[in-house]
C-alpha cells in the first residue's frame, strides 16, 4: 500500500546519458530522452540543481489529489561513470530513499525496445549504474530499456556511444514513450504492477 505523496519522500527519476549533442542520439543516452519526455509530461523545464552536477525538473505525476506523486526528474551532467556523484548529491538535497530512486538506462542484454523493471541487482558492466551503486549501495529501481548487442565484432563501447540506427529510430520514439508510461507506473502503482505490464 502506497502512503499518499504528501506524507512520502518525493522520488527521484534519473535518466542515465552522457551530456552534449554529440552524445544526444546516442543508443547510451535513451534514458536522458525518457527523462526528456517525463520532464515534457510534467509540463516543466530542466535548471540547474543546487550544487548537484545536474539538470531537474520538479513537479507531480499520476491523477490530481492524494493519488499524485512527488517526483525530481534529473539527468546528470557528469559524464555516465561518474553518474554517482550526482545523483546521490540529488538524493540528500532532497531527501529521497534510495528504494524511490529510479534509473533509465540502457541495457545490452535485452533486444532492442523491449523493457525490464526491476529492484536492486547488479550493474552488468553499465558504467552509470556501477558508479550509482558505488555511493549508495544497489537498492534502487530500473527502468532498462534493451538496445540489443553490437553486430559482428563491434565493441561495446563503439556501439553504444554510436547514435540509434535509421531503422531504430523509426521507432525509437513509440519505445521511449513506453518507457515513459512505465516510469509512471512504477511510481504510481508500484514494481508489481509495472511489471507486470511493461515486463515483456
Amino acid at each position: 500500500m502506497h502512503v499518499t505523496s504528501d506524507a512520502g519522500a518525493p522520488w527521484l527519476v534519473v535518466g542515465l546519458g552522457n551530456p552534449g549533442s554529440e552524445y544526444a542520439m546516442n543508443r547510451h543516452n535513451v534514458g536522458f530522452m525518457v527523462a526528456d519526455l517525463l520532464a515534457e509530461r510534467i509540463g516543466g523545464k530542466f535548471k540547474r540543481a543546487g550544487k548537484a552536477q545536474a539538470l531537474v525538473v520538479e513537479g507531480r505525476i499520476g491523477p490530481p489529489g492524494p493519488g499524485s506523486r512527488r517526483v525530481v526528474v534529473a539527468k546528470p551532467m557528469s559524464y555516465m561513470n561518474l553518474s554517482g556523484g550526482p545523483v546521490n548529491a540529488l538524493r540528500d538535497f532532497y531527501k529521497v530513499p534510495v528504494a524511490n530512486i529510479v534509473a533509465v538506462h540502457d541495457e545490452l542484454d535485452i533486444d532492442y525496445g523491449v523493457l525490464r523493471l526491476k529492484l536492486g541487482g547488479g550493474d552488468n558492466g553499465h558504467n552509470g549504474l556501477k558508479s550509482m551503486t558505488k555511493v549508495m549501495g544497489s537498492d534502487y529501481h530500473r527502468v532498462r530499456f534493451g538496445i540489443g548487442r553490437p553486430p559482428g565484432r563491434m565493441q561495446v563501447v563503439d556501439y553504444v556511444l554510436k547514435d540509434f540506427s535509421s531503422a531504430e529510430r523509426k521507432e525509437l520514439d513509440y519505445f521511449v514513450d513506453r518507457a515513459t508510461d512505465a516510469v509512471e507506473c512504477l511510481v504510481i502503482d508500484g514494481l508489481t504492477r509495472a511489471q507486470s505490464t511493461y515486463n515483456s
